[in-house]
């Protein structure tokens, strides 16, 4: 089966002083990068969707859901790591305001306990896989989350070590003997000429 992970679109800032967890929708960009992404999937033979549960992944799976006539499937193992935290800074703008923390950031270092993240995700996207022997799924979702699974089948150890565009389309190959490939990552043709 071919599994097709999409990175959310550009979500919205979002503070909040009273703690609570911060769950932003998607900015005005973001919603345009998600049709833009379905646009560019609308040919392609898509026989489940899922999403996160966090705002910003099921609005991009939406336009996606409608251009396929799909209900979106919500699993909670494919959240973010972050979704807890009271705030969301996309990564561009954490780059202006705080530094170091995006250093940090770019170096893996989060502040999560990440294998217990990362055996959650794996058990959830093959549990997916397992679901949907021969076909094609695409499931909304977050950075981390494919940082993890790409780290997972390519063999290395479970961090961020790279940065896949809002938007991005990463397909995985699984076959049903257990074997995991690399077909493609941060696809994102479909985002040229969108500022």
């Amino acid at each position: 089966m071919e599994l097709i992970l999409i990175r959310h679109g550009l979500p919205m800032h979002i503070e909040n002083e009273d703690g609570k967890p911060a769950d932003p929708p998607l900015s005005e960009i973001g919603h345009q990068q998600a049709e833009r992404m379905a646009s560019w999937l609308e040919d392609e033979a898509i026989e489940s969707l899922y999403s996160s549960p966090m705002a910003r992944a099921y609005q991009t799976a939406e336009p996606l859901a409608h251009r396929h006539g799909l209900d979106i499937q919500v699993s909670d193992g494919v959240a973010e790591y972050d979704r807890e935290a009271s705030t969301y800074v996309p990564v561009e703008k954490l780059k202006e305001i705080d530094h170091e923390r995006w250093l940090k950031l770019m170096k893996g270092d989060v502040d999560v306990d990440f294998s217990a993240f990362a055996s959650n995700v794996v058990t959830s996207l093959e549990h997916i896989v397992q679901q949907h022997r021969g076909q094609r799924v695409a499931v909304a979702c977050h950075g981390g989350v494919i940082n993890v699974w790409t780290a997972h089948v390519i063999g290395f150890t479970p961090k961020m070590f790279f940065k896949p565009h809002y938007t991005s389309i990463n397909r995985f190959q699984c076959a049903s003997t257990g074997e995991r490939s690399v077909l493609a990552l941060n696809e994102a043709v479909h985002l040229r000429g969108l500022s």
